[in-house]
């Protein structure tokens, strides 16, 4: 099976690429990059430099054009760089012409995503699925593994294995993803039997796109160790802790994170991981404030939890995390363009969503634990109502309660 592996022993020296279009914008290329820097460096590349190029579509062959092609050539050849990185899939036919062009290795965003899953996968689960999401990226792929047997396209005299073995290679990886498929399942049917013995706990899922505090806040409220660290994707396999909020007991997930660009295949593969999501009560969906792009983000999280969840509405509430992290441009007093996302302030951005979600909506750092109370507060009055319904014999004892922290 082809590896997607960057060495770690070495940092390898890598350039990004990406294109300017009408559907993607210089401004947004450069925050997709900056991106791609961050999961190269979680892979552990050093990135050193990055082309763009305006084209209304990528080059059929080469992905960008002839006179790009030749620029970034001449940087790897003056620079030792080892690896050059795309910003969105390529075709077989482009990573040979331009692995043919460079003579280095090449990647695209999903077999970087890819590379780095593999590394962060520690359970049996998020290895299964891993391997899955390789299997099936790989599957298209093939023509590009034999290579070294192109001159057998077929004509008089030039039929051989070439071909036959490629349908070899293909029925093994369809075998395999099958099988795959099957340990899914049976995994699933597992997960799904360790849920039902969960009793009716009320459920708490933590959404989000990736690297923006979820684990942290896990370990804040649950007071347990999951790892966490300013990395793309530090967590792949869903964890569960029971949390105790005042006298009310609810069990609290922490999920993988999600990112713009994301493969379908890849998506399809890590769905099982979001079942604790489909059968969460209630959802916390944490968000970067400090990133400067955090609305996109938001959108993104809101699009993939409406295809996890079919569309099913839950009780949510949006935690604004980072807030120590947080900073903006104010405008000049003779400035009168118009007001952007960088002249906001936090107290801007708290009066524009508290108005928004109503009490749905809270402002937290993790890493300070500045309003860490006042979400505990919520959670608590939420999972309570829910709880309550379910338990209604509880009330007098939770009213108890209540009245006797009132007057504390």
């Amino acid at each position: 099976m082809k590896e997607f592996v960057i060495s770690q022993e070495t940092s390898e020296r890598a350039v990004l690429v990406g294109l300017v279009n009408d559907a993607q914008p210089e401004e947004r290329v450069k925050e997709y990059l900056d991106e791609l820097a961050f999961l190269a460096d979680t892979a552990g590349a050093d990135t050193v430099a990055r082309f763009t190029q305006r084209l209304d579509y990528p080059n059929p062959r080469t992905f960008v054009g002839k006179g790009k092609l030749e620029e970034i050539k001449a940087y790897v050849e003056a620079n030792e760089i080892g690896l050059v990185i795309f910003d969105d899939d390529l075709t077989t036919k482009q990573v040979a012409n331009i692995e043919r062009e460079l003579q280095v290795k090449i990647l695209d965003r999903t077999s970087l995503i890819l590379d780095i899953f593999a590394r962060r996968a520690q359970t049996a689960h998020a290895k299964t699925q891993v391997e899955l999401a390789q299997y099936q990226y790989l599957l298209p792929r093939l023509t590009r593994l034999w290579t070294h047997l192109e001159r057998q396209r077929g004509g008089i005299g030039m039929r051989g294995p070439g071909e036959t073995q490629i349908e070899t290679d293909r029925r093994i990886i369809l075998d395999k993803i099958a099988r795959l498929k099957e340990e899914l399942r049976s995994i699933d049917k597992q997960k799904s039997i360790q849920r039902k013995n969960r009793g009716k706990l009320t459920r708490v899922a933590l959404v989000g796109y990736t690297n923006v505090g979820k684990s942290t806040i896990m370990n804040l409220l649950s007071k347990s160790d999951v790892f966490a660290e300013n990395k793309l994707f530090a967590t792949l396999d869903t964890t569960v802790r029971k949390v105790v909020i005042d006298n009310l007991p609810f069990l609290l997930t922490d999920t993988v994170g999600f990112i713009r660009k994301l493969p379908t295949g890849l998506i399809e593969s890590f769905k099982s991981t979001l079942d604790e999501v489909r059968e969460a009560d209630i959802l916390v969906h944490v968000v970067d404030i400090s990133h400067p792009n955090f609305e996109e983000q938001i959108e993104v999280v809101n699009q993939t939890l409406r295809d996890v969840c079919g569309g099913d509405t839950k009780p949510a509430i949006l935690v604004f995390n980072k807030i120590d992290a947080f900073k903006y441009t104010p405008k000049d007093e003779d400035d009168l363009s118009p007001v952007k996302r960088e002249n906001l302030s936090l107290e801007d951005l708290r009066a524009t969503w508290m108005a928004r979600l109503n009490d749905n909506c809270i402002f937290i750092s993790a890493k300070t634990g500045k309003n860490i109370d006042e979400l505990k507060h919520k959670l608590y009055e939420m999972a309570k109502e829910i709880h309550l319904a379910r338990f209604p014999y509880n009330d007098l004892l939770y009213q108890t309660y209540d009245d006797q922290t009132d007057e504390q």
